[in-house]
């Protein structure tokens, strides 16, 4: 199965579409505990397509095209989506707000308590801000101020007032967002004598070394980073632990507001509103990070800064919010290619110490952060790439995307009911939390493609191609088997006959997901084709004998009438594949090899037509 972008997002506007004219409410209106996470994925599936593919845009009633108005034909005509989505962000807005006025970031559906313990989260855990949610809020705000400002200017008819209300209401949500991933980053200095110390100390040797040997070259290569964390990021961080040689440490990003995280100031260091006291345990986790290195990204993507739509306070936070997605890219890519022999990360399960079970999940949010490393150091032709891609294939081979399941296989769970995370620090508040997610064949879709839309390597390109192509149909199959393609409600169909089918919410997590990666593969189709230096120069050596072969029938041959015609369009065409060389060799090479074979029946037929010489 090939992945075809228009065709398949189009599928799913018209599932969402249909879901919104039946009026079920979003999961949080109406209920007990309002879950902004996965209102905002809701509204994700809309406005991320509308946002970041050019030809599914609807900020521009005028020039919807009308495949996409088909889909979305439910919710009304080209004026009447624009106007749905305006009320649909505006109930978000309003509805996910605390008593005090100040944006709340909860997820209700992903929390969940030990089964063990006979206990259900509390109403004050159910309300805590987490990373997850900031995160994806952070990526709904920059798509409706986008939205919202291109449609102010281009729908007249739109009530202008209520469009900059709504912006306000959105930016103000966007600057309690980013405060949120502020506060969440934390960097964790590890006792050298504790056992989790020696856990990551064999995790990082691999069993190859023996502990001081690591921990002196851990501090080695560590040395600019931590340099760079004591002159940046020195709040509420241990400094001098950090610049101690028998140390260990971690970055990055942990599951919500850390525990007692200073809070943000502005002006004659008065604080921002609407911060919350933290409550996570200071341990940076990697798929928490790898949830905001993709949020943080979007705060520097083309259209962000084309439209201008970051204030001067939400810019500081923005450049903060990049200093802390380098350190933590760097720290982790570190830690996974340690040592050059086997890398800790070709190491699968990858290990996180004191933080739950060893899980290919964890791995796999390892591989992320390596891939937004490679690719902010543009590092994509070096020897690391083939490695990760390996590493990449190897995932999808254990969680049974690329090869088959077994009856009662373990790796299924992986997909269903996927894997929990300890959130350390909830147990403060009630019983201690777990994050459950079963994203993995959307991450793994998401890293693949991103990788392969940057890899300079044609056949790493073509592996990764393969496996995007494999995991894609792994999703797509799971999306339609629970009623994804007729109601965004998930049925009795479970991902495999010996898994245990349950009864949800509508599927919201799984087709944003979903949409996510048919965007990303539009992006990666809209990029000019992967060029090959070697067939650039053979495309070359072919127009050089062809246009020398084309100069000699021009002289020797009679040029006027039907002939001379013939020899000024091969002409057009060899300029045209001159053209077309740095860009689409291949596609030159094709025509090169046309016009020789042209050349050469005119040449023959010269040759057997032209009269012999005489004889002396």
């Amino acid at each position: 199965m090939r992945i075809e972008p228009r065709r398949d997002l189009l599928d799913i506007w018209a599932a969402v579409a249909r879901h919104h004219a039946i009026g079920e409410e979003p999961v949080g209106l109406g209920t007990e505990h309002p879950d902004s996470l996965t209102d905002a994925e809701r509204l994700l599936c809309l406005l991320y397509p509308a946002t970041e593919v050019p030809t599914f845009r609807l900020d521009q009633p005028d020039f919807t095209e009308r495949d996409v108005l088909a889909a979305l034909a439910p919710l009304g005509d080209r004026r009447a989506v624009p106007a749905h989505l305006i009320t649909e962000l505006s109930r978000f807005l309003y509805t996910h707000t605390a008593d005090d006025g100040t944006p709340s970031f909860t997820a209700g559906a992903c929390l969940h308590a030990d089964p063990g313990c006979g206990a259900e989260p509390t109403d004050r855990q159910r309300a805590l801000d987490v990373v997850g949610s900031c995160a994806r809020s952070v990526t709904l705000c920059l798509a409706a101020l986008g939205f919202l400002r291109v449609l102010r200017d281009s729908s007249p008819a739109e009530p202008g007032v209520r469009i900059d209300v709504l912006t306000e209401v959105t930016s103000a949500r966007l600057t309690a967002a980013m405060m949120g991933l502020l506060r969440s980053f934390t960097v964790d200095v590890v006792d050298p004598e504790s056992a989790r110390a020696r856990r990551l100390l064999v995790l990082l040797g691999q069993n190859k070394a023996a502990d001081h040997e690591v921990l002196r070259e851990f501090h080695r290569r560590s040395r600019p980073l931590r340099e760079v964390i004591v002159q940046s990021l020195a709040l509420g961080i241990q400094v001098d632990e950090l610049m101690h040689r028998d140390t260990l440490f971690e970055c990055g990003w942990t599951w919500g507001v850390v525990r007692n995280a200073p809070r943000i100031t502005g002006e004659k260091d008065v604080p921002f509103p609407g911060q919350r006291d933290g409550v996570a345990a200071p341990l940076p986790h990697p798929y928490f990070t790898l949830v905001a290195l993709d949020a943080v990204q979007g705060l520097f993507s083309e259209r962000t800064l084309t439209l201008g739509l970051l204030d001067p306070v939400q810019q500081r936070f923005a450049d903060a919010l990049r200093l802390r997605c380098e350190l933590a890219e760097r720290y982790w890519s570190l830690a996974a290619r340690f040592s050059d022999r086997r890398w800790p990360l070709e190491d699968i399960p990858w290990r996180i110490p004191g933080q739950g079970p060893e899980s290919e999940h964890h791995s796999l949010s390892v591989t992320g952060i390596v891939i937004h490393d490679l690719l902010r150091r543009r590092a994509v032709h070096r020897h690391d790439v083939p490695r990760t891609v390996t590493v990449l294939e190897r995932l999808a081979d254990r969680a049974r995307i690329t090869s088959r399941a077994v009856r009662h296989d373990p790796a299924l769970a992986l997909h269903d009911p996927g894997v929990t995370l300890p959130l350390t620090g909830s147990e403060r508040s009630g019983p201690l939390l777990g994050w459950r997610t079963d994203d993995f064949s959307a991450q793994l879709l998401r890293r693949t493609l991103a990788l392969a839309a940057r890899v300079e390597d044609s056949a790493a390109r073509d592996r990764l191609l393969s496996l995007a192509e494999q995991t894609y149909a792994h999703l797509w199959e799971r999306w339609r088997n629970r009623g994804g393609a007729v109601s965004l409600r998930e049925g009795r169909t479970a991902d495999h006959p010996d898994v245990p089918a349950t009864d949800r919410l509508p599927l919201w997590q799984l087709t944003s997901d979903l949409t996510d990666g048919l965007v990303a593969a539009a992006s990666l189709y809209r990029q000019p084709a992967l060029t090959s230096p070697r067939m650039e120069e053979l495309a070359r050596d072919l127009l050089t004998e062809a246009t020398g072969l084309w100069e000699w029938l021009h002289v020797v041959m009679t040029v006027d009438g039907k002939t001379g015609q013939q020899l000024s369009r091969i002409r057009e065409r060899l300029d045209h594949a001159r053209a077309l060389i740095d860009e689409r060799p291949a596609t030159a090479f094709a025509f090169a090899l046309e016009v020789l074979r042209e050349l050469d029946v005119l040449r023959e037929r010269d040759t057997r037509t032209r009269p012999s010489d005489p004889s002396c």
